[in-house]
Parts: structure tokens; C-alpha cells; sequence
């Protein structure tokens, strides 16, 4: 794992820290917000990281494995955009 490299695609560690910080808001309108805000940027973290896994070799069964999914949704989700 490298530490210090942004992709540029996705935020900052300690951004998407302050974004599950803020999902314990005690007004629900802005925890919901942070907890929708989080969830979009697991999404683009996770379809870069497959994209990069991709182009470094490995197999669908392989990130899926990873992922704990199976072999299909990643297939589903990530092949042949």
C-alpha cells in the first residue's frame, strides 16, 4: 500500500474521515448528507482501485475475492465499460 498518492479521483483520507465523523451529527438532515457523500466516494474509490487492478493483471475472480463478492457482480459492475 502507498501512502501520499492522490489519484485525483478520490478524496483525501482524512476528508472521507471527517464524512463518517459527520454521520454521528446530531441533526439527521446533515448526517444522512454526509453518509450519502461517503457512500459516492467508496464508489469511485473502489471502481478506481478495480480499474487499477485490472490494468495491473488481475483477474475478475481475483477482485472479487478481495472484494468478498462474487466473480459475477464485479464482472456486472465493472467489464467491458
Amino acid at each position: 500500500m502507498t501512502s501520499g498518492a492522490k489519484t485525483g479521483v478520490t478524496m483525501e483520507v482524512e476528508d472521507m474521515l471527517k464524512l463518517a465523523r459527520a454521520t454521528g451529527d446530531d441533526d439527521p438532515r446533515a448526517a444522512l448528507a454526509a453518509a450519502r457523500e461517503l457512500r459516492r466516494e467508496a464508489d469511485r474509490t473502489e471502481a478506481t482501485v478495480v480499474r487499477r487492478a485490472r490494468l495491473q493483471g488481475l483477474s475478475f475472480a481475483e477482485i472479487a475475492e478481495a472484494l468478498g463478492v462474487s466473480r459475477q457482480a464485479v464482472h456486472k459492475k465493472y467489464g467491458r465499460r
